[in-house]
């Protein structure tokens, strides 16, 4: 088959195939749209709502976060005020030995 029976032969096809399309349809293409415009429009909706539920889930974290870093800041002061404390007793106590 040469270029322009190829060609004539898809063009046959395409349109065979949107016949059939349109026999067969469930629904008028008005019907259709609108159909597929609520679709979209409930699927935006779920979306805004997923984002917004993990914007606040993201904040809730971030306060958590913050929480604990400023608890472990605490005990780490405690901690080092602690360490200082013993090493320099432990100083004194050598210091007196001698």
């Amino acid at each position: 088959m040469d270029k322009k029976g190829i060609w004539i032969a898809f063009a046959v096809g395409v349109a065979a195939g949107a016949a059939v399309a349109l026999l067969y349809a469930p629904e008028s293409g008005a019907e259709m749209r609108t159909r597929l415009r609520g679709n979209l429009n409930d699927s935006l909706d779920q979306l805004g709502e997923a984002a917004t539920y993990l914007k606040e889930q993201a904040d809730s974290l971030s306060r958590q976060a913050q929480s604990l870093i400023e608890r472990t800041r605490g005990q780490m002061h405690g901690m080092v005020d602690t360490t200082t404390d013993i090493v320099s007793n432990a100083t004194k106590s050598v210091q007196s030995l001698m």
